[in-house]
């Protein structure tokens, strides 16, 4: 077994101490009772936690997020798996056009986006502004580059057509083998999609501030407008959306190493 070389080990742990540090310093801020001038923090306490987990504005705005993202990330789901699958077994021409498209959302920058929206959706016969809807259809738009990516790399690498031509031979339909034979192949791929759009879309501000704001108030609109607010308070916000998604991908890994 190769000995890895100090230099190596040296950059490793340099960039491990890089990214670690502000998340540990922002974790001792959240638990402090008191830090100012002083060098070190008097006294640790959960207050801060206690007063941000009885918020019930924050948990109303929590759980916004989630429904929103889960919306999205189901619409999402609905709709590019099955035309990733059309487009890689019947029309493999299609797939640089697809590579395009899906690039789109991030062709234009989010505050020009959400301007054009909010003059689309203002008025007329979908006046969609200020509502959940209009951030679901949104936050759906932005995730498909993530799904995108994820899935078709994960399709060009099972070799689609030979599992597809071999279910066939052994008498299963195509809707049967896409169920039965490509998802369980395409699952982990199908997870880490899943999870990273989630990751996107959870912390995204400006398309929630300017197309809902307060009237439908998302976890990171909450965070903007308690930024007057106590720093220990903030930071103990900040710690308990990194944990929510520190355990969310976390409990993908799991799940990916068990069923793999």
């Amino acid at each position: 077994m190769n000995k890895i070389p100090l230099s190596a080990r040296l950059t490793v742990w340099t960039l491990v101490a890089l990214l670690a540090t502000p998340i540990l310093i922002t974790l001792v801020y959240s638990l402090s009772a008191q830090w100012g001038a002083q060098i070190l923090p008097r006294g640790f306490t959960l207050d801060w936690y206690q007063t941000l987990w009885s918020d019930g504005r924050f948990l109303a705005a929590f759980g916004r997020s989630l429904l929103v993202c889960a919306a999205a990330l189901a619409l999402s789901l609905a709709l590019i798996l099955p035309t990733l699958f059309v487009v890689f077994y019947h029309f493999p021409r299609l797939k640089g056009l697809m590579n395009l498209l899906v690039l789109l959302p991030f062709a234009v920058p989010p505050v020009v986006s959400s301007v054009g929206l909010l003059q689309l959706y203002a008025g007329g016969p979908l006046p969609l502004v200020g509502s959940p809807w209009i951030l679901v259809f949104c936050y759906f738009a932005l995730a498909l580059p993530f799904m995108y990516r994820a899935l078709a790399n994960n399709l060009e690498a099972v070799n689609l057509t030979d599992l597809m031509d071999a279910a066939h031979l052994l008498g299963a339909g195509t809707a049967r083998a896409f169920l039965q034979v490509v998802l369980p192949n395409i699952r982990n791929g199908l997870l880490s999609a899943l999870f990273l759009a989630f990751s996107f879309l959870f912390g995204e501000f400006v398309f929630a501030n300017m197309l809902v704001g307060t009237r439908f108030e998302t976890l990171q609109v909450y965070l903007y407008s308690q930024r007057t607010n106590s720093g220990h308070f903030t930071s103990a916000m900040v710690m308990s959306y990194f944990l929510f998604i520190g355990a969310a991908t976390w409990l993908a890994l799991r799940l990916q190493s068990r069923r793999a």
